[in-house]
């Protein structure tokens, strides 16, 4: 039989199989997990990289977030594994999906960005063309999403229904259409939420049922932080990030390991980042 176009069948331990056929959705799979950075590092090598350089071409903390964790998801391949049905998938690209506010306004519409990021992507090469895609995705301009979400939406409640029902049936077969599967959002490797932009801290986020994505990835705001250090006490620049992870993908471990890696590079990129 066929299966998804952007993975290949994997066949974990069996345990892990069995939980594809004791919890069936990602929300009764949905573990969660968070980590307090510090960013004493982070934040003067930030600075010290965009200094010199021009508007397009500075990073922010989120730049660093997503390399970060495009890295991790190429080098610790099985935190990149979805589920479809009872089968469990070894992506075969990395993907990132977020979303921004056009304006900081209540109300103002969303812009989501999926963006694939290819081994050994360099981090300029990165933080050069997301600021483009970001500032497009934010433009006047209705993308070719908005203007998918309008005709579907022009339909009447019950073919809607239907029809979603029906794409999730030609996926999991690999014959639901290419062009709707690889810009919709939720077919991706994470959705991350950039929380601390709008002044929030981070939040547990629900997966969502349509689509593959197993990891939701939510970042807090900057904030100072009371640290012992020593016989001390100091302050401390720190963000906070809350995951929720799908289960049946991967045990426990692996993920903790990985987002342990992720954390590291954060709050050390001058350690990795050329």
């Amino acid at each position: 039989m066929f299966g998804p176009h952007d993975g290949t069948r994997v066949r974990p331990h069996p345990y892990r199989r069995m939980m594809l056929f004791l919890m069936r959705g990602r929300n009764e799979s949905a573990v969660y997990f968070e980590q307090h950075l510090d960013l004493t590092r982070t934040l003067p090598w930030i600075a010290e990289w965009n200094e010199g350089r021009t508007a397009t071409s500075k990073a922010t903390l989120f730049h660093v977030v997503l390399h970060g964790l495009a890295s991790v998801l190429h080098e610790r391949e099985r935190l990149n594994r979805f589920t479809v049905g009872r089968r469990t998938f070894q992506r075969n690209h990395v993907a990132l999906s977020f979303a921004a506010k056009k304006q900081l306004s209540d109300d103002a519409p969303l812009a989501t960005v999926k963006r694939r990021f290819r081994p050994g992507e360099s981090f300029p090469d990165m933080v050069g063309k997301l600021t483009n895609e970001i500032g497009g995705a934010k433009s006047a301009t209705r993308s070719s999403m908005d203007k998918e979400l309008g005709l579907l939406l022009a339909l009447p409640g019950f073919l809607l229904v239907f029809l979603l029902g029906m794409l999730k049936r030609l996926y999991s077969i690999g014959l639901a259409p290419r062009g709707l599967i690889d810009t919709d959002p939720l077919y991706t490797s994470a959705f991350v939420a950039n929380l601390g932009s709008i002044k929030l801290d981070a939040a547990y986020h629900h997966l969502y049922e349509h689509g593959n994505c197993p990891l939701f990835v939510t970042i807090g705001q900057v904030q100072q932080v009371p640290v012992v250090d020593g016989d001390r006490v100091v302050a401390r620049q720190q963000m906070t990030l809350r995951y929720t992870y799908d289960e049946r993908v991967e045990d426990g471990l692996y993920c903790a390991k990985s987002l342990q890696l992720l954390a590291q590079r954060i709050q050390d990129p001058g350690s990795w980042i050329s």
